[in-house]
């Protein structure tokens, strides 16, 4: 038992190490900074099953370190749901194929509303339909999955999680966001009570310099 947990845990972790670092990441930070730190618009986080968990995952992350997003189910957004499209927005789009065919309608629907809205993919499959309707691809490098059905995404959405972290850490620095910024936006629990303490240790520090 302990040996398949280490293979498994091994077989995930390096599926992390081979996610391609790549100039996507770099564009993608750019565009999210544009359209809502310069433009005041918002990040549209979207995805379908496993993936849809993932994005609101990333949606409800950044909202909490200071770039406003919200998470956008594409089947709702046939039903009135794409009315939260505004100009300046920008779709983060999650599809391990790159063939959801809720997502590739979402883009077509949202581009009618707002026609030059851009369009970030996170995929394991950068030659696809969706692929051809983003303005970025961030890949995850297509790990098989630890499933011993090679089905269940499991491998697949841990690459996307991680690069999600990447993503929000990358802006936090690029925004300079404190955690006086933290404490405004979180001030429940446990972490809010946290960024608050910090808060004040980094103000005492402050003042005796």
């Amino acid at each position: 038992m302990k040996e398949s947990i280490l293979q498994l845990l091994n077989a995930e972790a390096e599926a992390i190490r081979k996610i391609p670092v790549e100039e996507s990441f770099d564009k993608a930070l750019e565009m999210i900074h544009t359209s809502v730190h310069i433009n005041h618009g918002k990040l549209i986080a979207s995805g379908m099953g496993k993936a849809g968990q993932i994005a609101i995952n990333i949606a409800t992350t950044f909202s909490s370190t200071g770039t406003p997003a919200v998470f956008l189910h594409p089947s709702d957004a046939q039903h009135g749901d794409l009315g939260v499209i505004q100009e300046n927005d920008i779709l983060l789009l999650i599809s391990n194929s790159g063939k959801t065919r809720e997502i590739i309608e979402l883009v077509q629907l949202a581009r009618n509303l707002v026609h030059h809205i851009p369009v970030i993919l996170i995929t394991g499959n950068p030659e696809n339909e969706l692929s051809h309707l983003a303005d970025t691809i961030i890949y995850t490098g297509n790990p098989d999955e630890v499933c011993p059905l090679g089905l269940t995404p499991t491998t697949s959405t841990t690459t996307m999680t991680v690069i999600g972290d990447v993503l929000v850490v990358m802006m936090m620095r690029k925004i300079g966001f404190t955690a006086g910024d933290y404490a405004k936006r979180h001030h429940g629990g446990y972490l809010g009570h946290k960024s608050r303490i910090v808060t004040i240790n980094n103000l005492v520090k402050d003042s005796g310099k």
